[in-house]
């Protein structure tokens, strides 16, 4: 069963009642659907059978497929009970199923039994599953030997059907009733805005803070199957130098419970794993975007390398003409490594700053007010040192993934477009170039950076320490895998593990992310390994000088798109670039097509004549004569200055050209 109540569901209607619609936005979310057809191809003269047909077919994504059934009755059972974990089945409906099952061709078969395969199907099948059946019990009965036939069966198959889904849901007039178990509407079936942990039958209401008072950070669970694990308080901080207040207004931030692929084998630890499916960025509207600011009204050569932040926020926004990301969230992730890994640390540096983010106050708080970025702050587990033995077990792991893809959903939820992805840890920067050891094959003293202390002054001892206690947690696992979780629970640790699920939920969601630092590219690199998919959902601003940084996007194919060098703490440098690639988009938003190309020439606003040039509108003398030109008189000549040293003095044919003169 999901984290939301259920992974195999049974949704009831009438005729028009709106069930496939409510059905379908069930799964809407899912990377990948199967769509299973069970009704028959009719009558090829029946127009209205067809158009019928066709608009379901129209309302279906370009990522689903379709499996028909409707040839076999025995394949519907067949499809389901063959569906993996990681798989998400719509069948519309069982009433076509019905019909196929009761056709003279199929018989004579035992209807019963054949109900019962099926319900058996739904009962062991470890896909999450939708199914959509008529109601028919409450309708007149039928005057004629099949009609009866077809409403006992259909009834029969709804009751056997039922009862083996976790959950039933009744749509009449649009409308949804739950009928099965006694428990809300998932948030999915109601306005975000209602549905909140004090509202839920069963769930623990969350303490709430007092009035300018910042809740506490909250640890991974170690236990993350259940969905009442109440999530990290999302923080507003205010411009002004003052705390930020506690309270979001984002709605919907208090609950996460929208359905994916993922969510139902979240609670079974199955579907975070190595070859998962995940959406990719749209392959057209990149470049189609990119292509079109060569048609916009820019002057000079353009936007340069910030053309590649239009060409992303086209492919991850499904558009040729993309927005400038209004909802922001910056995720921070506080945790530390113990031994040689935090050489040179002040010891509770990182929680220091962690609660002064949390304040509202610091470098991060700061900027994430300025780009009106809402501020999470979530706390790791405490990795162990990495040269003695594990870095984090491997349930911890387990349990971090998870949580960062409980983050990642419930900010995608929360209507957020983008996600920022932040880390403050003593010791991260070598658990990131250990990840980078294993992963890329680097050496550690090429992508460690130097150590700086409290004084600003370059710690090689602490450096060397560093370098010494990656060198030994490699030693100490030659002879481990090197798969993604392995390099996680040997050498990654609690924020890397939980920086990753972050990446693999937005992946799943389709929100972008930014990285910036060494915990956001190693989770990138180890997320490789899981979803090859996720790195295209990454935006890197700036490598922030580090040579990790570097050597991983190099290996992502993430192209820094500045070298500002700010050393500012992990994502800090991330909130201060995205005005400048928000300025990119709002220029590719806008910006009208050139008039050489059939766009608008706005430039001639003067209609009556009598309206000054731009930036010569007012007379500059102090008497105001006519002397001073405002734009009414003649024009006043002008003459090119003499050139500073030799140059051409003639143009084209070999004719003089003068000072002054333009050539024709």
């Amino acid at each position: 069963m999901s984290v939301d109540g259920w992974h195999t569901l049974l949704v009831l209607g009438g005729i028009r009642s709106g069930k496939s619609e409510f059905a379908e936005s069930l799964v809407a979310d899912a990377p990948t659907v199967r769509y299973v057809a069970t009704a028959p191809a009719g009558d090829p003269e029946d127009t209205e059978w067809a158009i019928r047909l066709a608009a379901h077919r129209a309302r279906r994504p370009g990522s689903w497929s379709t499996e028909e059934t409707a040839a076999d009755p025995g394949r519907l059972v067949e499809v389901i009970a063959a569906a993996g974990p990681n798989e998400t089945l719509l069948v519309d409906d069982l009433g076509g199923w019905v019909t196929v099952l009761l056709d003279p061709a199929h018989q004579p078969a035992d209807d019963t039994a054949t109900i019962a395969e099926l319900a058996e199907a739904v009962r062991c099948s470890t896909a999450r599953l939708v199914l959509v059946s008529p109601e028919v019990g409450l309708s007149l009965v039928p005057t004629t030997p099949l009609g009866r036939a077809f409403t006992d069966a259909l009834g029969a198959t709804n009751r056997a059907v039922a009862d083996a889904c976790d959950a039933v849901a009744l749509v009449v007039a649009g409308q949804t009733a739950w009928l099965k178990p006694a428990t809300p509407a998932p948030a999915h079936a109601v306005p975000p805005a209602a549905t909140s942990p004090e509202a839920e039958p069963g769930r623990a209401a969350a303490p709430q803070p007092a009035p300018n008072q910042a809740a506490p950070a909250q640890a991974v669970p170690a236990d993350l199957g259940a969905g009442d694990v109440t999530l990290p308080e999302v923080l507003t901080p205010a411009a002004a130098p003052v705390p930020a207040p506690a309270t979001s207004d984002e709605p919907g931030t208090g609950d996460w419970a929208a359905p994916t692929m993922a969510l139902p084998m979240i609670a079974t630890g199955l579907v975070i794993q190595p070859g998962m499916e995940l959406p990719m960025p749209d392959d057209y509207t990149g470049p189609q975007a990119v292509d079109r600011l060569a048609t916009l009204d820019i002057p000079g050569a353009g936007l340069g390398v910030l053309e590649q932040v239009v060409g992303f926020a086209a492919a991850t926004q499904g558009t040729s003409t993309p927005r400038p990301w209004d909802s922001v969230r910056v995720l921070l992730i506080q945790g530390d490594h113990e031994g040689g890994a935090s050489a040179g640390a002040t010891p509770g540096e990182s929680g220091r700053r962690a609660r002064q983010a949390r304040a509202g106050r610091g470098a991060l708080a700061r900027l994430a007010a300025e780009n009106r970025a809402g501020l999470q702050i979530v706390e790791a587990p405490v990795s162990a040192p990495m040269e003695d033995g594990p870095a984090l077990p491997a349930d911890e792991v387990e349990a971090a993934l998870r949580y960062g893809w409980r983050l990642a959903e419930q900010a995608a939820d929360a209507g957020v477009q983008l996600l920022v992805l932040a880390a403050c840890g003593a010791g991260a920067e070598a658990a990131a170039a250990a990840v980078l050891a294993a992963t890329a094959g680097a050496e550690p003293p090429a992508v460690l950076g130097r150590v700086i202390n409290e004084q600003g002054e370059i710690d090689d001892a602490a450096w060397m320490v560093r370098c010494a206690a990656v060198r030994d947690a490699l030693h100490r696992t030659r002879r481990s895998a090197r798969e993604a979780k392995d390099v996680l629970a040997e050498l990654g640790g609690g924020d890397i593990a939980l920086a990753t699920g972050v990446l693999l939920g937005a992946t799943a969601r389709k929100v972008p992310v930014l990285l910036d630092g060494p915990v956001g590219t190693a989770a990138a690199m180890v997320s490789r390994d899981l979803a090859g998919q996720a790195r295209h959902w990454c935006l890197l601003p700036d490598h922030g000088g580090r040579p990790g940084v570097r050597l991983a996007a190099d290996v992502l194919g993430l192209t820094p798109l500045v070298d500002l060098r700010l050393d500012l703490g992990e994502g800090a440098t991330a909130l201060a670039a995205l005005p400048l690639l928000r300025s990119a988009l709002t220029l590719a938003a806008t910006l009208p097509v050139h008039p050489s190309l059939g766009g608008p020439d706005d430039s001639d606003t003067d209609d009556a004549g009598d309206r000054t040039s731009p930036g010569m509108g007012e007379p500059t003398g102090d008497d105001g004569s006519d002397d001073d030109w405002t734009g009414g008189g003649a024009e006043p000549d002008f003459t090119e200055p003499e050139p500073a040293g030799p140059g051409p003095t003639t143009i084209g044919s070999g004719e003089p050209v003068s000072p002054g003169r333009r050539a024709d």
